[in-house]
């Protein structure tokens, strides 16, 4: 019993000797790294690996080479598709951003009940699928869909509109009502992290509403302005499901290219590569985008 005793004190001596020269938090910060580097690090960087080798007779030859990126700048589609999507990404930013900054400032001015009814609305769907997301936006913007039939029966148009089906316009569109939430949440932290004491301070110096906005809340917000279209612009550039479905041929964008490398060429190399690129521009605009926000601060 004492030997045991002795034992267990003894353990837990060396467990707290052990804690106070730090073995703990080394040990979480070695996984906080190990894990990054095993499953984010290692799998891009045999991706990166992949877009140097090349494709002959449906094998993949090992050979280190940058036929692939040659590829890729000496033919005429894909430069102009790659930017054609950056524009579109840019556009659906813009809208998103605009469009959420609203309702973000609604929910940052509301309390109480009203404040977290309105915020797990805006969260609901998110939680949805997003392919049942985006029929649900077809049968609204399609061909038979509900606002042709609305403008039909309220004799707006005489046809159908194939406008917004089947092409850019309806990428955009759809892109932007699905990627709202993800702007509306950062320009809300941000609208909520303003003392509200600035606010009061405005007022009591006899500013109107107009002013207070312009000259406190507005550049204030800006970092989660900037955050939330980065981030918006993220997830359009990488999306080949949204133009895959309500695209159609004329609404054809890089990721669409990219998916049909590995989904219908089976290029898996010239496919890496054309990832690797995506990914630099990526970087890139999420670069940029902390530098302006730090800018704005």
């Amino acid at each position: 019993m004492l030997a045991g005793s002795r034992r267990a004190v003894g353990d837990q001596m060396i467990f707290v000797g052990s804690a106070r020269h730090g073995y703990g938090p080394r040990l979480l910060a070695l996984i906080s790294y190990v894990l990054p580097a095993v499953f984010i690090i290692a799998p891009l960087a045999s991706f990166l690996a992949y877009s140097f080798f090349r494709m002959e007779n449906g094998q993949i030859v090992h050979d280190l080479s940058l036929g692939n990126y040659r590829r890729f700048f000496a033919d005429a589609i894909f430069v102009p598709v790659l930017w054609q999507t950056c524009l579109l990404c840019l556009s659906v930013a813009a809208l998103a951003t605009l469009i959420g900054y609203p309702v973000a400032f609604l929910l940052a001015s509301l309390k109480g009940r009203r404040r977290h009814f309105l915020l797990l609305m805006v969260l609901v769907p998110l939680l949805m699928s997003y392919i049942i997301k985006i029929y649900a936006i077809r049968s609204i913007l399609g061909g038979n869909g509900f606002l042709n039939r609305f403008m039909l029966w309220t004799g707006v148009i005489e046809q159908p509109l194939t406008v917004f089906v089947f092409n850019l316009n309806a990428v955009l569109l759809t892109l932007t009502v699905l990627l709202i939430p993800f702007a509306i949440l950062p320009i809300f932290l941000a609208l909520e992290r303003i003392p509200r004491s600035l606010i009061e301070a405005s007022v009591d110096l006899g500013a109107s509403s107009l002013q207070t906005f312009v000259r406190i809340i507005l550049p204030l917000s800006l970092p989660g302005v900037i955050t939330a279209a980065t981030f918006v612009f993220v997830l359009a550039i990488g999306d080949f499901l949204t133009p895959q479905m309500v695209g159609g041929q004329s609404g054809f964008t890089f990721g669409r290219i990219v998916f049909s490398q590995f989904g219908t060429a089976f290029n898996w190399p010239f496919g890496a590569a054309l990832s690797a690129i995506l990914a630099i521009v990526v970087i890139s605009v999420i670069a940029l985008g902390n530098r302006v926000g730090q800018r704005s601060t």
